[in-house]
């Protein structure tokens, strides 16, 4: 489903990118990014669907970000909401349930250093440019430890800075280090493509917003309380967010019907808020595991279409063998023809 990858055309060309913290002025092509194969093995580069929907409308694949979304047509997506990693698995401790527990989650969340971590979120935040419409908007959670890269980012690729939100958690885990506060909000940044008085207009569903906020303006602080047991009955995520932060991101800049991205889909909330509300969904997870969870959640949500009814054909030509053979044992009982069983047998149908 490739198509040639064309670029904004206010991002200049480049021979190469040196990675630097501020190149606002002169964002990047995908195509200007080193290559990083090396990074990701070819096994762990194949893409593959591993879930779609009845109406094959929404997909789930399972491979490498970058990799899946450089065969993704251009403008072909509304809306991008995702959460990547935040590259915390540094050896620090965390409390989980009451228990002191380390934060490391596996190599997909340690740092490669500033610099490295930095080209990496362009590429990728590049390819969702591509991928959206003129009119789509992006939303990336995250926290203090990613979003200053994230944002330099989105500005470097041309996005457009809409909101931060403020994801308030009133139940957050205990701060054990005792050295700083208690970590209890995440940031969801938005922001659109499409530029200040650009003639595509990003969908802002603000009367909707207004209505849920008791007839005011909605502010951007929402406290949700992070997943209940029942959205990880399916199996968990480390970092896994509330369906009802992502359903309301979606409710206020999605339509019915529209295609919603996540491209680090982990247990698949994003999935599950998507098409719990009308929109069609596509998925990309590195992670074998997590890409299950995801599957059984939306297979959850939209379960497979029953079974097509079974052929009759074999029966009725059975039944109808049937009772022929019935007849000619009838006929050498009796010793009556087989016309004439078959004349008996025609005046009493009608």
């Amino acid at each position: 489903m490739k198509s040639s990858q064309t670029e904004p055309a206010h991002i200049a060309p480049r021979a190469r990118l040196t990675p630097s913290l501020y190149p606002i002025n002169d964002p990047p092509t995908v195509a200007q990014y080193s290559d990083r194969s090396e990074d990701h093995p070819r096994e762990a580069r194949a893409t593959e669907v591993v879930w779609q929907s009845p109406d094959g409308e929404s997909k789930l694949y399972l491979g490498e970000a970058v990799r899946a979304l450089s065969d993704m047509p251009d403008k072909s997506v509304d809306c991008v909401w995702t959460d990547p990693p935040y590259l915390l698995s540094n050896g620090g401790i965390t409390c989980v349930a009451g228990r002191m527990v380390s934060v490391d989650k596996g190599d997909w969340d340690k740092s490669r250093g500033l610099e490295a971590d930095y080209q990496s979120t362009l590429e990728w935040i590049a390819e969702c440019y591509r991928v959206l419409k003129e009119t789509g908007t992006i939303w990336v959670s995250g926290t203090l430890h990613i979003h200053p890269i994230i944002g330099m980012a989105l500005r470097s690729n041309g996005f457009r800075l809409l909101n931060d939100i403020v994801w308030e958690k009133p139940n957050p885990p205990p701060n054990l280090g005792r050295r700083t506060f208690t970590h209890s909000t995440e940031l969801v940044l938005w922001a659109s493509k499409a530029q200040k008085g650009s003639r595509h207009k990003y969908t802002f569903n603000y009367d909707e917003m207004k209505r849920e906020n008791g007839g005011k303006q909605m502010k951007t602080v929402w406290s949700f309380t992070t997943p209940s047991r029942k959205e990880k009955r399916f199996g968990k995520h480390p970092t896994q967010k509330p369906v009802a932060l992502i359903d309301r991101c979606l409710r206020a800049s999605t339509n019915p019907g529209d295609v919603v991205l996540d491209p680090f889909a982990g247990s698949g909330s994003v999935g599950v808020a998507a098409l719990g509300i009308g929109r069609r969904f596509i998925g990309i997870e590195l992670d074998a595991a997590h890409a299950n969870t995801a599957r059984l959640r939306m297979s959850d949500i939209l379960p497979p279409p029953p079974p097509p009814p079974p052929d009759r054909s074999c029966e009725k030509l059975v039944s109808q063998n049937t009772g022929h053979t019935a007849r000619l044992l009838d006929s050498h009982s009796t010793g009556r023809t087989h016309s004439e069983i078959a004349e008996v047998g025609g005046a009493g149908e009608g």
